[in-house]
């Protein structure tokens, strides 16, 4: 049976003998908020003589918990556990200030060693263990007290079986000798949620910027970075603040003045009509860099060629390594390598050091990017 924790002192007395690995997962919440709402927090913990390991359910949100769980999380003399952690991480750094380190990803795991690219945990739990977990609790309110007995269950099953997986990928790994890529992906994850920050360019991932001009880009950016402020600050959805296509609409042909603004607000349902003034200083503000922004249009003239070939030669050095499509490298970041000529940060390390050999004759090629 899982453990119930809901004191600091129930959680430390489990830890007076520190683990060399935990597995770890979490529940949360976001539909009304920006952040992840932390809702609990699922720790597996090996006991020396037991065939399984002890289940602790931690209430996050009785005081004083988030405070005893960020030493745990910090401690790196502790391997934790995970699958597939991304939201984990930004629920635990807003929550308990740190992010868990160092990781031991599952998910990622079971690609590098050609299982499988994201697959989900109940999938690899029974490729790897041969045991079937129900799906049932996957939309459940996790703020709710106390939690169901089917609640309780499906999240303790959420990290009983990571010790099992652990082995069996780990060994799987140092076969391929691939355990420093996972380690560098690891790592990499890891930085990445402790310096989260907004999307410098977040005008480029909606592809109706492509077809606004270079002003209407500009004022598009800063309208995309005001809401992303002002949403983190205030905890509240993106969408709720500014959508996407009023955004655009706003861009694209600039209101003459604030009066012209609020008309349009006004005239578009579900507007922020309260946020006008906020929304127009944002609008006629410049930011310092805007004038570096990247083309969101750049990839009407990309070279699609081009972009197919390096394409073509990640996947044969996928096929030969082994590993599923999309692991190696995304489309997202050949586009960045093709477009800026140099190798993206998600492209370093291991990743370079296998694709350079294939990619570099086609970078250095007339017209190549670098």
């Amino acid at each position: 049976m899982p453990v119930w924790i809901n004191t600091p002192a129930a959680l430390q007395a489990h830890f007076d003998t520190r683990p060399a690995r935990i597995g770890l997962d979490t529940e949360f919440i976001r539909e009304r908020t920006y952040w992840p709402q932390l809702a609990l927090v699922q720790i597996a913990i090996e006991r020396e003589g037991e065939d399984e390991p002890t289940i602790l359910l931690v209430d996050p949100l009785r005081p004083g918990m988030t405070q005893a769980l960020a030493p745990i999380l910090a401690d790196t003399a502790i391997l934790k556990l995970v699958h597939s952690p991304s939201e984990d991480l930004v629920a635990f750094k807003h929550a308990c200030g740190v992010v868990p380190k160092p990781l031991f990803d599952t998910q990622q795991a079971a690609a590098l060693a050609g299982i499988g690219g994201g697959l989900g945990y109940q999938k690899l739990v029974e490729q790897l263990t041969g045991v079937a977990l129900p799906k049932g609790e996957t939309r459940s309110d996790w703020m709710r007290r106390p939690l169901s007995p089917s609640q309780l269950d499906y999240a303790a099953d959420d990290v009983r079986h990571l010790f099992a997986m652990h082995d069996a990928l780990d060994g799987l790994l140092a076969q391929l000798g691939r355990q420093q890529w996972l380690a560098e992906d690891a790592a990499r994850t890891v930085v990445n949620a402790e310096n989260e920050a907004p999307e410098r360019w977040p005008h480029l991932s909606m592809r109706s910027a492509q077809f606004l001009d270079a002003a209407a880009q500009q004022r598009l950016l800063r309208l995309l970075r005001w809401r992303d402020g002002y949403a983190r600050d205030s905890d509240k959805p993106r969408s709720w603040i500014l959508d996407n296509e009023l955004a655009v609409a706003i861009a694209r042909k600039a209101p003459a003045d604030r009066d012209a603004l609020q008309r349009q607000i006004e005239s578009h349902p579900k507007a922020p009509r309260k946020l006008v003034e906020a929304i127009w200083t944002a609008l006629s503000t410049p930011l310092a860099d805007e004038a570096q922004a990247p083309d969101a249009g750049v990839a009407e003239t990309r070279d699609k060629q081009r972009l197919r070939q390096l394409q073509e030669a990640v996947a044969g050095r996928s096929a030969a390594l082994g590993l599923p499509d999309g692991v190696l490298a995304s489309r997202r970041w050949l586009e960045a390598l093709l477009d800026h000529g140099e190798w993206p940060e998600a492209l370093s390390g291991w990743r370079r050091a296998a694709l350079e050999p294939a990619l570099a004759p086609l970078l250095a090629a007339p017209g190549g990017a670098a």
